[in-house]
This record gives C-alpha cells, structure tokens and sequence, in this order.
C-alpha cells in the first residue's frame, strides 16, 4: 500500500477501510461526488470549504490534515490566494500558528503578496487573534526591513501593541524596538503609538522620556487639529485615531501634568491642569465630546486637589476624600497618592483607609478602572500602593504592614520591577524585627524567586550580546 503522504492517500485509505463508494462519502460529507471524483484523482485541488467538510466526514479533529494541507497548496498544486487566505484565518482560530508560519515563509518569497498578508493580518489584530497576527507581522517585517515602507512601521507598531503584557523588561525592550519606527506612521498612528509609549515609560519611571513624548504628542495633535478645521469640508477619507484629535492634546497635558508631579513640581502640574480643563479652543459638539470634556473636567478638579495635598496641605485632605469619594473608579489612584503624602510628611489617614475597606489592597480587576488607567501604569502603581501602605503600617507599628509588604515583592516580582522590589527590601530589613518565623521564611522564598529570574534575564542578555 502507498505511503500515506498527501490528504487524497488518507481518504482513499479511509474509503478502502470503510469500504464506501465515492457516493456513499459524498452524503456522509456533504461534498458533491463529482468534486470528490476530481480531487481523488488529482484533477482539482482541494478548497477549505471542501477540507473542513471531508475531515468532518472521516470524524477527524478539524486540523488534522492542516499540516498536509499547506503541501496541498505548494507542492502538488499553484497557490492562490482564494485557498490560502481561509486556511490562514482558520488557522489562527484553531490556534495553529505553525501552519501559518509555514504558509507566510512560502509565499514571502514573492513580495507581491506582503500587502494581501498584512490586510489578513490586520484582520487578525482587529478580531484579537494577536498571536497568529504577529506571526504574520514579523515575516512581512523581516520580509520588508531595507524597503522603509510604511507597512514596515505598522508591523512594528501592532507587534508592540502585542507584545506589552505584565513583564516591565519586556515592555521595555518592546517600546525601544518600537519607538525608531514610529516617525514613519501616519499622523492617527503616530498619536496612538505616543500614548503607548508614553504608558510605558511612565510605568518605567522615566519621566523625562514621557515629557518628551507629550511634548510630540501636543505638537503632533494641534497641527491635525488646525487641518482638520482648516477649512469647513473636512477630508472623510483621512484616517482618524482612536480618539477625536482634540483628546490627545488634553491628554499631552495630563501627562506633563503627572511628570511635574512626580519631581514634586505642583506649581507647574497645576498649569498643566488648567490647560487640559480648558475647552474654549474645541469646536466639536455632541454627545462623545461633552464625555470627554467633562471627564478632563473631573481629573482636573480632583487633581488640584491632589496637588495641594501632595503640598502638604493636610486641610485639603477631607475635601479631596469627599470629592472622590462618589468616583468609584477613581478612588484606588486617590487613596495611592493619600498613602503616599502620609509616609512622606508622618500623617495619621487610618479613617480615609477605613472608609474604603475593600480598596486596602484592591481586589477588583484593575480593568474595571477603564481606558485612561493603563494596565502597565495600574499594575506599577498597584505594588507601589502596597509597598507604601507597608511602610505606613509598619512605621506605626501595625502587623498587618509586614503582610503588604511581602504582597508588594510579590506583585513587583511578577512586574520585574526593580524599584520597587529594592524598596520591599529595604522595608523589610528596616524592619524585620516585626517579622513573624513565617513571614520571614515567605519573604526568604519570594528572594529566591527574584534572584532566579534575575539570573535568567542576565543570562538572555548575555546570549543577545
């Protein structure tokens, strides 16, 4: 008997063994006996829709020939794009990427199929299948690196927006592989791919680097602001941002606001505050619009607040926790900066932290806090939260601050923050005396873990160099 080699040795095998007619595995499959007729002697070739039908009919998992079929579609017959197109998205759905894999270095050998392979891609991205479309984003880039094109900086936009996840050293490595590309994307692009960026590096500390990218970001956003109201026909065939253009200057604003914070700058950050609270330049009505504003309106309001108690005016304080109080969604960043002033200028807030029990730690998908609140940022502030809360329990000597500090060298851990698990160090060895044996040994494990995977960074970086 012949090797079973191809998908037509396979159903001959199976007609052979189950010893059906042509006709009798055209009713068990729902493909028409002649079509059958014509595959199995090698006159046409086989179609996705006709793959999928026969391997239900031989009661097989659907990808089970998938691995043959991409040899169906090079070696014993043309490829083209009517049949390889459906195998692609089908592959990304069942999750076989190697199959994708397979199918993109094939065809890439003839670059006239790079744009067809990055509009499936894109399809990809939209329907969240990230992982098959990275695939195809980094062999049409490796395919496309000396061409400059345009593309080639939209593949390298999508597999950074892939790649940031939990791992601060990865997102890094991801924004730095990024950034280079960015100048290259079109205007809409290039505001989204800012505020990445900038998200990124403000989860990094690096609050020079954010400054300068709202810096671009605010230039970039008023010179397509000013065209798009040039004149009153607007260009529908422009592509637009994610958000109204009008939102990325405000947010140019907030951010340069929070790096001010940061090096303690109030009176600058409240400057900053009052440009993105104001609304008399924006031409654009509606519904979508009134949001946005009165939601720059809200930060603005709670942030100058902030701002004075960040100060050290403790007066403001009721005011501010009475402001936010209403604003589930902003009560966890709230009580992260109250925490925050109370170990930096030795205030008593036990009754702000009583008033929000179930936010001492938060517990609550941290995706509950919406779009602005970026997960990087959220994930950092959030062991940064339990660290300070650590230091003000311990600091008054409360045996709940030994357990929120180990759950802060936990949670930095996961984030590979260095900064913070520095901090959780030097909590701990200030004030190990109010350690339980338990607790130490927790702390002695959780070490260990940090080290290894400090060991295996320093040796992936030893193999790159």
């Amino acid at each position: 008997m012949k090797p079973l080699t191809t998908i037509r040795s396979h159903l001959e095998a199976y007609l052979y063994s189950q010893q059906l007619s042509i006709n009798q595995f055209s009713i068990q499959s729902g493909v028409n006996s002649g079509t059958l007729s014509r595959i199995l002697s090698g006159q046409q070739p086989i179609a996705m829709n006709h793959l999928k039908l026969i391997t239900r009919g031989m009661s097989l998992p659907e990808d089970h020939f998938y691995s043959m079929y991409v040899d169906e579609c090079f070696l014993y017959s043309a490829p083209t794009w009517r049949r390889l197109r459906p195998f692609i998205l089908n592959s990304a759905e069942l999750g076989r990427l190697d199959c994708i894999e397979l199918v993109v270095k094939n065809l890439l050998d003839n670059l006239t199929y790079a744009p067809m392979l990055f509009e499936v891609a894109e399809d990809l991205f939209q329907q969240h299948h990230w992982q098959a479309a990275a695939v195809l984003y980094k062999n049409i880039s490796a395919s496309e690196k000396y061409q400059h094109s345009e593309r080639l900086a939209l593949c390298q936009y999508r597999l950074f927006r892939i790649a940031l996840g939990d791992s601060q050293t990865l997102n890094l490595q991801a924004a730095l592989l990024f950034e280079c590309y960015i100048e290259r994307l079109e205007v809409s692009d290039q505001l989204d791919g800012l505020k990445a960026l900038m998200h990124v590096y403000y989860s990094l500390h690096k609050w020079d680097k954010v400054d300068a990218l709202a810096q671009e970001m605010h230039r970039l956003a008023m010179l397509s602001y000013h065209h798009l109201h040039r004149s009153q026909r607007r260009d529908r065939q422009d592509k637009c941002p994610e958000k109204p253009v009008f939102f990325y200057a405000l947010y140019s604003h907030l951010m340069r606001a929070s790096v001010c914070e940061e090096f303690r700058d109030y009176e600058s950050a409240l400057k900053y505050v009052a440009l993105y609270m104001d609304r008399s330049w924006i031409r654009e009505k509606g519904e979508d619009t009134r949001h946005i504003l009165d939601q720059f309106q809200e930060w603005g309001t709670a942030n100058t607040l902030l701002y004075r108690m960040m100060s050290g005016d403790y007066g403001v304080l009721p005011e501010y926790v009475a402001y936010i109080a209403p604003h589930a969604s902003e009560i966890f960043v709230a009580l992260y900066h109250i925490v925050i002033s109370a170990n930096r200028f030795s205030w008593n807030v036990d009754e702000v932290l009583e008033q929000f029990p179930s936010y001492i730690p938060y517990r609550t998908n941290l995706k509950d806090f919406g779009e602005l609140h970026n997960q990087q940022i959220l994930a950092d502030q959030y062991s940064t939260f339990l660290a300070e809360l650590a230091n003000y329990y311990l600091r008054n000597h409360r045996p709940e601050g030994m357990g929120f500090l180990l759950q802060s060298l936990e949670s930095s851990a996961k984030i590979k923050s260095d900064s913070i698990i520095i901090k959780c160090v030097n909590l701990f060895e200030q004030f190990r005396h109010q350690a339980t044996e338990e607790q130490t040994e927790q702390y002695r494990l959780l070490i260990g873990e940090v080290q290894e995977s400090n060991d295996k960074k320093n040796d992936y970086a030893s193999s790159v160099m």
